[in-house]
């Protein structure tokens, strides 16, 4: 079975390899469920992981499959699967449960252990393959009306979480209705992310470098979002014109902007940061500042990793509601399609060189 893999610690290895064909029963309890790969999706961390910025193999190999946005259809299921069956749309989880409190009771997206289990990312086989077994505790159904979206699964998990990690801590407030939000970052997350924000009633800036119109700015609008290009307006100067945000999600994959963030959040606003970023860059902010403002405007900061299955289903769900929304738009975030496992360097190519890709996807089968 061919796959495509990484050597990790080797930077730019990515190549096809082969790979044994799992079965059903490699999943005790009979609990299996063997799935043929449609398509996967790739970003930045699969472009991240091929620059060897991290990424570790399972133990017992030397390469790791890479692909962590998996799309298919069920083609056999263990003899205790129950909620499953052969030619279901499935997609799956990314993290896998270590020994931690928080894992024991299925929260593997929240471990307290610094050795954290992530397929296609980190110690675990990914998904750029023709076949993966999983356990069905971390598949999740994919409404056969939403194919054309299901690859998108979970980047829309990624939102999500992040959306509900705000209004999960802003409870300590008693009482929080955000009315406005900056979105920073328009990438899948970011849009994916207005578009969530858009249907639940906020008023939504999305921010991004690029001067529209373009691909994104037309995609934002069409979620009634605004779009903002930083060349033309900063975020300090857009706070100013519109009114400080109740609540930024930043998706940008820059730490420093990710921290200049910090600068313009209102009163009881939360911060959410998505972007992983590996390296060693330094950035230098006015942190007496920040301190001060923070302390005295109750404001908070979060991090939001990939998430469990209940996530991929809120993400799901809020697929569906933007199709009945705002219909046809968000098929418009999936750009590049790739054809075939054996095209990996033109995947690659896309994620590095392409700067008009928006989403990258491999039509696997």
């Amino acid at each position: 079975m061919k796959a495509v893999a990484v050597i990790p610690g080797t930077p730019n290895s990515v190549h096809l390899t082969d790979t044994p064909m799992p079965k059903v029963s490699d999943i005790p309890g009979g609990r299996g469920v063997l799935v043929k790969v449609l398509q996967v999706g790739v970003d930045a961390t699969d472009r991240e992981i091929n620059e060897a910025l991290y990424g570790n193999p399972p133990t017992g190999f030397n390469y790791l499959i890479i692909g962590h946005e998996s799309f298919g259809q069920v083609v056999e299921v263990g003899l205790d699967v129950k909620d499953l069956q052969p030619g279901d749309l499935v997609s799956c989880t990314v993290r896998r449960p270590g020994t931690s409190i928080y894992d024991q009771i299925g929260r593997n997206d929240v471990t307290s252990e610094e050795t954290y289990y992530e397929r296609g990312i980190n110690l675990r086989h990914g998904y750029m393959t023709e076949y993966f077994v999983d356990d069905v505790e971390f598949m999740v159904k994919v409404p056969k009306k939403l194919k054309h979206l299901g690859v998108l699964s979970e980047p829309a998990s990624v939102c999500a979480k992040a959306i509900e990690q705000a209004y999960l801590a802003q409870q300590r407030l008693q009482v929080w209705r955000p009315q406005r939000a900056f979105v920073l970052g328009s990438g899948q997350i970011g849009i994916l992310a207005s578009m969530m924000l858009r249907l639940r009633g906020l008023e939504v800036y999305t921010l991004a470098r690029g001067k529209g119109p373009n691909r994104k700015s037309e995609i934002v609008a069409a979620f009634g979002a605004n779009y903002i290009s930083t060349q033309e307006q900063s975020m300090v100067g857009l706070a100013k014109a519109v009114g400080k945000p109740d609540l930024i999600i930043e998706a940008t994959g820059n730490s420093t902007i990710a921290f200049q963030a910090m600068e313009v959040l209102n009163l009881n606003g939360v911060l959410v940061w998505t972007s992983i970023t590996g390296g060693n860059h330094s950035a230098t902010i006015p942190a007496d500042k920040i301190n001060l403002e923070w302390v005295l405007g109750n404001k908070l900061l979060v991090g939001s990793v990939n998430g469990n299955r209940y996530h991929f289903e809120a993400g799901i769900t809020a697929l569906a509601q933007a199709e009945l929304t705002y219909p046809g738009v968000t098929e418009r975030i999936l750009t590049h399609p790739v054809q075939g496992l054996s095209n990996y360097a033109e995947m690659m190519r896309l994620l590095v060189e392409d700067k008009e890709a928006l989403k990258v996807f491999v039509n696997v089968a």
